[in-house]
This record gives structure tokens, C-alpha cells and sequence, in this order.
């Protein structure tokens, strides 16, 4: 029988996809999110529920689009304030023994070498245990905040990120022979000269890097590789480069297409189709009983913040859509392309409902676009194991609206449910997250992966 991976997803700030629980006397990540104590202890809860990782979301600047300000998003603590989530990392490996730990890092703010540094000293602290999200960030005013003059279109960040990935692949995989440190006091060398390499990396975006890497190599080397593309171009990169994919698809007929294609992508690419993991992004609300969650749902949303969903969205769509009324429906005030996306998401989610901006918001308030699951254990373990035998999902990435305490509910009521159908681990796969996934022994990129071999420039 198939078991699923599970990552819980947060970010280290006070609103995380749940826009004003922080009001909610049961959540802990508003002051918590700055303290190492509240990382460890979460860290301890998901490895005691067999997680595979915890994956840290992570964002630059501030959703200025709503209202033409970034006042409500500010107002309503929409991942703001927050703070940098790789310091977090040590510390919780340090609390661990198995959890992975992912972190979101923007090839669109920071040098590949300089990325490649930071996720080998990762993964040389967490033995092996860290992964990377690649993300092509968007925000106008972090881009002015970082001192760069975007003007690029979507397709050409993705190109942009190809390159990028073949820079930091030489680095990781071709800059290092395996057995470059020798500590041979006798030859009063530590490591071979001979056996460390420059990349001499030229290109159309990053014109010249020559290396070497700083870092020896790591247990992983090359960390492992999250992507949450969901465009056609970004279909294709994480085809190409993607060893675990985050999905949000509104359904289970739209998870199988959007499973269909990532793995098409993969063989595209030359690759294996389960060379891919796909983890689908799931809102949980988990009590004893099925009444009983949907009283702590109808609790949530009492402290819920439509205003702080819709400047977060807005932001996500690059649209303010404060000027439209609430009782309105969105396709009868505007025609912009992204106000059509917006609403044919939620149509597919449920077409029989009245999708006006304020239901949408309500909806967008509790676990954004994420799709709602709430029930027994046993009515959450029914939906997810549904997920995967009809979508084709290979896991999910979980979030709770109260954190941590929703994740230590999950842990606690569904993770047993999960063990005693045979759907998850009830130990861990040899010592590296890599192996989480893909099984003990296969601690570093698959030899089909382009980057074992650095396909491109």
C-alpha cells in the first residue's frame, strides 16, 4: 500500500495563509515566530508524527496592492512582521534527529553562489536533512528594497531561474571531487587542490562565475529540490528540476490533471514520472468528532480577517479589488485576466456556490485557497487517502489555522488513524530527508536529474 509524505507548512511570521487567528487566544505563532522555543517544540511535535519535513514558507517585502498601501496588510499582519527562516534551521535540527527541514529561498534576491553557500552550510548542520524551495519572486517593492530594476516577464524569470539552477548545480555536484579533503598531515595538505574545481560558469543572466565552491561537499550535496510552479513554464521547471512539488489544485478532478502533467514534465525532461514527488496543499481542522470540528471551525472563523484575505490576494494577483462591492460577483465589474483566474479557481473549488468578493474572502480567510478538510480523524484520514488514490498525490503539505496547536492535534488524532490503515511510516527512512522520500540509500540526486549532469549553459 502507498504511504504518504507529509510536510507541515508555516512560515516564520505572525499571519501564515489564516489571516487574523492571531486574535485567537489558541495560537502561539504571533509572538512564537520570533523564538527558537516555539520552533524546537514544533519541530519535536512533527517528527513525533513521522513527518517527512517542515516546509517554511517565506516572503520579501509587504502586499502593498489592496487599497493602493501596504496599510492593511500591515494592520492585519499579513507575513508581516517576520523574520529570516534559515537561522531557524540549526536550531531545530539540533532538536532532531530525522525531520527534514525546508526552507523558501528567491532566486530573483540573492546570487546563486552565495545560495549554494547557504544551503550546504544547511545541510552540513542538519546532516543532510535540508531542502530547498526555489522560488522567482514577484513583490514590486522587495525587488526596489533589494535594488533591483525588474523588468522581466513571467517566462523570462523561469529562464532566468534555469540558468540559475545549472550555476549553483556545478557548484554543488562538479566544483568538488567526493574524496577532495584528504588531511594528510605527511603532505601538510587538508584538501587536494587538484581535486577542487572552478565552474568558469558564462551566461545570459549571470554573465560570469567562476568558483570554486566554498563548501565541501555535504551529505546531500545538492539539497533537496521543492518547486510550486503551477504555470505551464512552471510546469516545465519543475519538470526539469523539482524533486518534491507543492500543489494547491481547488479538487480532486483537477489534482489528477495537475498530477498528469508534473509527471509528463518529468519525462519531458528525461526523467522518471515518480522522480517527482507531489504534495497537495490541505487546510485541516481536526477534532474527536466531526460536530466537534465544525464547532472549532465556526470558532476560527470568528476571529478570521476578510480585509487582511483580500490583501494578501490582491497582492497574489496584482489587482486591488477593495473598489468592488462585496455582494458583487467578481466577472461582473472587471475583465482583467486576473480577477477571470481568480474566480474560475474558486468556480472549480465549488460551481454551484455565489461566488461574490465577500464570499470569497470568508472562504480566503481560513486556510486561503487551500481546500478545507474537517471532520473526525477518521473523516480526515478518509479525504486524504481519497487525495491520493484518485488524484494521484504522494502526500500533503498540512496546514493548521491555530499553530502550533493544530499541528499537535493532527499529530495526536489523525497521524494514528493514518498508522493503523497502513498510509503512513511508523519509522523513518535511513538518516537523510532525501531518503524520506525516495528510500534509504538514495541520499543524493537521482543520475537522471539534470543536475548530476548540468544540462544547459
Amino acid at each position: 500500500m502507498k504511504k504518504m509524505h507529509l510536510n507541515g507548512f508555516s512560515q516564520a511570521c505572525v499571519g501564515h495563509h489564516s489571516e487574523g487567528q492571531w486574535k485567537n487566544p489558541q495560537y502561539r505563532l504571533d509572538s512564537g515566530y520570533r523564538t527558537m522555543d516555539y520552533w524546537v517544540e514544533l519541530a519535536r511535535t512533527l517528527e513525533r508524527g513521522f513527518f517527512d519535513s517542515l516546509f517554511l514558507a517565506d516572503v520579501h517585502g509587504t502586499y502593498n496592492v489592496y487599497q493602493g498601501s501596504n496599510r492593511a496588510a500591515i494592520q492585519h499582519g499579513v507575513q508581516f512582521p517576520a523574520v529570516d527562516p534559515t537561522f531557524l534551521i540549526p536550531a531545530m535540527a539540533g532538536a532532531t534527529r530525522h525531520l527534514g527541514l525546508a526552507c523558501t529561498y528567491s532566486t530573483t534576491y540573492f546570487p546563486p553562489y552565495h545560495t549554494a553557500k547557504v544551503f550546504s552550510t544547511l545541510d552540513h548542520l542538519t546532516n543532510g536533512r535540508v531542502a530547498w524551495n526555489i522560488v522567482a519572486s514577484y513583490l514590486k517593492d522587495a525587488m526596489a528594497d533589494f535594488g533591483i530594476q525588474d523588468n522581466l516577464s513571467h517566462d523570462e524569470r523561469y529562464e532566468r531561474a534555469d540558468e540559475y539552477m545549472d550555476v549553483v548545480y556545478k557548484l554543488w555536484e562538479q566544483s568538488w571531487d567526493e574524496d577532495a579533503v584528504v588531511r594528510d598531515i605527511g603532505r601538510d595538505m587538508f584538501t587536494d587542490p587538484d581535486r577542487v574545481h572552478t565552474i568558469h560558469h558564462k551566461g545570459r543572466w549571470f554573465e560570469s562565475v567562476t568558483g570554486p565552491h566554498m563548501c565541501e561537499p555535504s551529505s546531500q550535496r545538492t539539497p533537496v529540490l521543492f518547486q510550486a510552479g503551477a504555470s505551464g513554464r512552471g510546469v516545465a521547471f519543475a519538470g526539469r528540476h523539482a524533486e518534491c512539488v507543492f500543489t494547491v489544485s481547488p479538487t480532486l478532478a483537477a489534482g489528477a490533471k495537475d498530477v498528469k502533467k508534473l509527471r509528463a514534465a518529468a519525462v519531458e525532461a528525461g526523467r522518471d514520472p515518480d522522480d517527482i514527488k507531489i504534495n497537495q496543499g490541505l487546510c485541516i481542522i481536526v477534532a474527536p468528532t466531526d460536530e466537534l470540528a465544525k464547532l472549532e471551525e465556526q470558532k476560527l472563523r470568528s476571529y478570521a480577517s476578510p480585509d487582511g484575505a483580500l490583501a494578501l490576494f490582491s497582492g497574489w494577483l496584482g489587482m486591488d479589488v477593495s473598489a468592488i462591492p462585496r455582494g458583487e460577483k467578481l466577472d461582473e465589474s472587471s475583465t482583467d485576466v486576473a480577477i477571470h483566474s481568480l474566480r474560475g479557481f474558486m468556480q472549480r473549488i465549488d460551481p454551484t456556490r455565489d461566488w461574490t468578493l465577500g464570499a470569497i474572502a470568508d472562504y480566503m480567510a481560513l486556510g486561503s485557497i487551500f481546500p478545507k478538510v474537517v471532520g473526525s480523524p477518521s473523516t480526515v484520514a478518509d479525504e486524504m487517502e481519497r487525495w491520493m488514490d484518485e488524484a494521484g498525490m504522494d502526500g500533503f503539505n498540512i496546514h493548521a489555522p491555530t499553530q502550533l496547536s493544530g499541528l499537535t492535534d493532527f499529530v495526536d488524532l489523525v497521524v494514528p488513524e493514518l498508522q493503523k490503515r497502513g498510509r503512513l511510516r511508523t519509522a523513518y527512512e535511513g538518516t537523510t530527508l532525501r531518503e524520506s522520500f525516495f528510500g534509504a540509500g538514495h541520499k543524493r540526486l537521482s543520475a537522471r536529474h539534470p543536475g548530476r549532469g548540468v544540462i544547459g549553459h
